[in-house]
Formats: C-alpha cells, sequence, structure tokens
C-alpha cells in the first residue's frame, strides 16, 4: 500500500518556501553527558561509538538516495540545505513528495532495487536471497542480481569494524567486548543472530550501541530490505531498575492480549529486559525525519523466541516531544475538560508499554503461511507499528486501572495522552509506516466514535469507547497477523490508511499556530 500511496504524488517544479518547512522540526539540543561514573576506558568507547555511528550515515545516505557530498554542495540556500539533511534526501519524509524542483518522486524501493524492475521481473528472479533484508537487488546487464550489503558498503563496514575493534580492545566489560566482536562478524557476513544474543546478554553496562542494517522502513516496494542506523545511548540505572520490574511479567501480559488465545500463542523469551536511556547520538535512518521514542530490538523471530527482546526507553526523547509537540497539540485541539489529562507520566508509560506490545503477540503465523512479515509483505511494518500502539495503550490503561503503575496517573490520563499522541502522529504523513499506522488508528478511533471531531477543530473523548476500540482494533490485527491474512491486511489500510478532511484540518491549524511536527537535534 505505501509504495501505491508514494506512486500516486507527481513531480513538482515548484519550490517551496523551505524556511517553513525547517521550523515544522523544533531544534532539541543533546547536551554533553554527565560522564562522572564512567572511566576514561568508557568515555573512549563512547567516542569509538559515535565515529561508529558516523560511518553508519554514510550507508544510509546511500540507500535513501546516493552521493550526499555532491548533492549538498549543490545547494546554495542555507534552509533547503538543512532541510535536505533533515530527510536525507530532496523527498520529504512527511508527505513522500520532492521538496525541490528537478526531483521526480522517490521511488518506492528506494535505492535497494532498480527503479525500472517490474513486479513480473522480480517475481521471476529465482535467487532466494532476492528476499533477504540484506541484499540489494542490481542489474547485470539485462538480468537481476543480489549483492549482499557487507559487499556493497564494503569500504564503510570496514571503517565500522575498525573503530568497533578498537572498542573492544579498549573496554572493561567483557560482555561488552564479546558483543562487539561478534556485531564486527555479523557486519562482515549479513548474519546477525550471534550479534543479537551477544547484545541481550549485554545487560552489565552503563552504555549501550544500537548498529546495523535494523528495520525496514524505507522499502515501500515488498517491506523487507533494513536500512542502517545507529544509536549511542547512556543508562538511567535507578529507572532501569524499576523498569525491569516488568520484564518478569512478559507472559502475563501477552495472556491479558484481547481477542481469541489461538491468535497470541506465542512464549516471550525469559531474557527480555528493559532499559530507560538517554540517546547521546544517533545516525543514518534514525536520524532521518521524526525521531522515536523507544524501540524493541532485535527483529529476529528466532531470538526472541530463544531469548526474548530488548526494550529501551529513550526518556530525553520522551520529555522533548511532549513539551514541544504533545502538550501543545492537546492544549489546541482537546475541548477544554480533557486538556487536564494531558499527562507527561501517562505518555512516559504509553512509550514503554508501546515498546512492551513489540515483543508481544505472535511472531509465526498459525496457518503455515511462515512468519507474519513474510506472509503480510510491505503491509507487515504498518500492522505491526499499529499493533504495538494499540496495544500499548490497551495495556497502560489495563495497568493504571488495577493501580498498579507507580506514577500517579489514572486511565483517563492514558487513553486522552494517547488520543492527543495519535491525532499528533497523523501529521507524520503517509510516506512513512508510521505515519500511516497513526492515521490507520485515528481513522478507527473516529469511526468508532471514541473521538468527536467538533466543527471548531476540537475533539470530544468517550472513554468508554476508546477502550472498545482498543480491544476491538487490538484483536483484529491479532487475527490478520496470526492468520497472514494479506487481503484483510490491504483492505484494512486501503479503508483506514488515508488522511481525512479532518486530520487534514488538524494540520492546518497545528501549521497556522506554529506546533513543530516533531524535533531535530543539535548535539554539544
Amino acid at each position: 500500500m505505501l509504495g501505491l500511496i508514494l506512486s500516486a504524488y507527481s513531480c513538482t517544479q515548484d519550490r517551496v518556501n523551505a524556511d517553513s518547512l525547517v521550523e515544522n522540526y523544533a531544534l532539541v539540543t543533546i547536551p554533553a553527558p554527565d560522564l562522572s561514573g564512567i572511566t576514561n576506558n568508557g568515555k573512549e568507547v563512547l567516542s569509538l561509538y559515535r565515529k561508529a555511528a558516523d560511518e553508519v550515515d554514510n550507508i544510509y545516505w546511500q540507500q535513501n538516495f546516493g552521493d550526499r557530498n555532491a548533492f549538498l554542495e549543490s545547494l546554495s540556500d542555507a534552509s533547503e540545505k538543512l532541510y535536505a539533511e533533515i530527510n536525507y534526501g530532496p523527498w520529504d519524509r512527511i508527505d513522500g513528495k520532492p521538496f525541490l524542483p528537478g526531483y521526480s518522486n522517490k521511488a518506492a524501493g528506494a535505492r535497494f532495487y532498480p527503479e525500472d524492475m517490474t513486479a513480473e521481473e522480480f517475481t521471476a528472479f529465482a535467487d532466494p536471497d532476492k528476499n533477504s533484508p540484506y541484499t540489494l537487488i542490481v542489474r547485470e546487464g539485462d538480468a537481476l542480481k543480489t549483492v549482499w550489503y557487507h559487499d556493497a558498503y564494503a569500504k564503510s563496514i570496514e571503517r565500522i569494524a575498525v573503530y568497533l575493534h578498537r572498542a573492544a580492545d579498549v573496554t572493561i566489560k567483557e560482555s561488552v567486548r564479546h558483543y562487539l566482536l561478534k556485531m564486527i562478524e555479523g557486519l562482515k557476513t549479513d548474519n546477525y543472530y550471534e550479534s543479537n544474543k551477544a547484545w541481550l546478554e549485554m545487560n552489565d553496562s552503563k552504555m549501550d550501541l544500537v548498529i546495523g542494517p535494523i528495520e525496514a522502513v524505507d522499502d515501500a516496494l515488498y517491506g523487507t530490505k533494513a536500512s542502517y542506523g545507529a544509536y549511542v545511548l547512556l543508562k538511567n540505572l535507578q529507572r532501569t531498575e524499576e523498569l525491569n520490574a516488568l520484564s518478569a511479567r512478559m507472559n502475563e501480559f501477552q495472556a491479558m492480549l484481547p481477542g481469541d488465545p489461538a491468535d497470541h500463542n506465542y512464549v516471550p523469551g525469559s531474557k527480555s529486559d528493559i532499559f530507560s536511556c538517554n540517546v547521546l547520538y544517533c545516525s543514518g535512518y534514525t536520524n532521518a525525519g521524526y525521531k522515536v521514542i523507544g524501540i524493541n530490538f532485535p527483529y529476529d523471530a528466532k531470538v526472541q523466541e530463544e531469548l526474548g527482546t530488548r526494550t529501551i526507553i529513550f526518556d530525553n526523547i520522551i520529555r522533548e516531544k511532549f513539551n514541544r509537540t504533545v502538550h501543545p497539540v492537546g492544549s489546541l485541539l482537546l475541548e477544554d475538560v480533557y486538556q487536564p489529562h494531558v499527562d507527561a507520566s501517562a505518555f512516559y508509560w504509553l512509550i514503554v508499554f508501546r515498546e512492551i506490545a513489540k515483543g508481544l503477540g505472535v511472531k509465526e503465523t498459525v496457518n503455515g503461511k511462515g512468519t507474519v512479515a513474510e506472509a503480510l509483505g510491505n503491509e507487515a511494518l504498518v500492522l505491526e507499528k499499529a499493533k504495538s500502539n494499540v496495544l500499548g495503550a490497551l495495556l497502560c490503561a489495563q495497568e493504571a486501572a488495577a493501580y498498579h503503575i507507580s506514577a500517579l496517573f489514572q486511565k483517563e490520563d492514558v487513553l486522552t495522552t494517547f488520543v492527543t499522541n495519535t491525532i499528533r502522529s497523523a501529521r507524520f504523513g503517509v510516506a512513512d509506516p508510521t505515519g500511516i499506522a497513526n492515521i490507520f488508528v485515528y481513522n478507527y478511533l473516529l469511526e468508532s466514535k471514541a473521538i468527536s471531531w467538533k466543527p471548531s477543530g476540537r475533539y470530544s473523548i468517550n472513554y468508554d469507547r476508546t477502550w472498545a476500540a482498543l480491544e476491538t482494533l487490538g484483536a483484529e490485527i491479532l487475527r490478520i497477523q496470526a492468520h497472514g491474512d494479506l487481503q484483510a491486511a490491504n483492505a484494512t489500510l486501503v479503508k483506514y490508511g488515508v488522511a481525512g478532511p479532518e486530520s487534514l484540518s488538524d494540520k492546518r491549524l497545528l501549521e497556522k499556530a506554529g506546533i513543530p511536527i516533531d524535533i531535530r537535534f543539535n548535539y554539544e
């Protein structure tokens, strides 16, 4: 569906107001971290992590656009250049359109496939490696050929390996050294099973590095090719201890999911954990466009079943997003009676449970269609993101109602904050799975009369209907995933995955009020 949406846009030759586009992203300064508890060895490791992340940035430019330096040097307007850096190319990640004259639509397959490749040609291509998340499809004469990432980006990967090897030599943590060496192997072979396991077993370090081809966010053609990204993180030890108490309850949370239990009979790995971290640096797709506020990795279904997942909550990004985008949206678009329920603590815990929900549900279809990703193809990531949002909100509301969360907020605060964040995130547009997922959930809430849009441009919320909508929608997404029901997935996203007049009105009101869509980073 995402590919169809992108292909519907026409090429534009009109010059846009780049100044106003840049203002859509509030500038947030990431301060130099307090490293008082970090050894000199640890500080050197952090420095090497950042250098490795910078090289990841170079790979991502190649995946998304091409020659970074020549492109940016061709831009004389400072705002156009800055917006191109934000979007990693001439295409706006919010609406998928080129914002610079002279550029056609972005190819649905980014630079993972030949632009002139037909669906029939790809189907006839017999190489089984064509479906790997870690291969490019290129032309060799008139024929198609697969090229592994470690060959396509060999020079950058070698530089990354040098930085990681130095960090492995410097660190005093054996678990960190083991992870870094396994990650080097993964980058050089495109086999990340051992590095994923080593990462999950590395739980005694104050620092963390997430790096490599991680998520299929840019492949709008087949939804399989992974984009390179990196996070350099510093753990909040006290809050991590609090969050990790939830890790032992993963099976309990799985049992709490709505719908037929047969549709979510997956047993989460027993070694799942939850970290609270501050983002020190990010690069590649993790730095492109809007910024995520939590992750749940790895995506490897085998590792998830054997060990589990790691949820990482980005404390500093959550705080900035709430203050600069979520709370202002609630103040502008909710009727007065609901505004006090837009709560910072509720927002934080919504993100916690959203990321937990990524490790729940089902990973393999129940009817022999393979993994959910294989069965649902290009629709899989949109459905997974919608599932995580919906089930995360439902779990958080249930925990708040049962007074299982230490923070002082109520079920109504959770539901109001969830609705506000959904309205806000619908502005991410249809050029990305996250944007479509939020538009999908927004339209479902509207149709269910969980929320009501008024001619004044403000919303009322029916809490009972919102709760019921979360249960019903969550159960249906789990059913689609469990049965690999591609027809239902397509029909659902065609119906709900398009921005309607209400959300377009919201967009105009928020732009007029100067409320940014998201944030961008400046590092001290």
